[in-house]
């Protein structure tokens, strides 16, 4: 399955929390930052190992310096790919 960019990536570095299910059926949670945000997708790294195309959870927390309001960012999306080895995640942002 290939996935083409369609939109312009910004790259900010700002937390991001990630939850999912396991294979188990338990429900696992990472943190970790964000590298770039598009509008129909979130490169980030986590200290997590996910397979692709496993439904996530995502949370971004905004800072108040661009939003002057305090606005955190909840998406649903699935991984698309993370290298072997590798703490970088990509992920596909389907709602939010």
């Amino acid at each position: 399955m290939q996935y083409l960019r369609t939109g312009g990536r910004i790259p900010i570095e700002l937390p991001v929390e990630i939850r999912w299910k396991a294979p188990s059926g338990k429900l696992k949670e990472a943190q970790g930052e964000t590298v770039s945000i598009s509008s129909n997708g979130v490169h980030m790294t986590v200290a997590a190992k996910i397979r692709p195309q496993t439904p996530v959870t995502i949370t971004v927390r905004l800072p108040l310096e661009f939003t002057k309001v305090p606005l955190v960012l909840h998406c649903q999306g699935r991984v698309v790919r993370q290298a072997p080895g590798a703490t970088g995640l990509r992920a596909v942002i389907d709602d939010y």
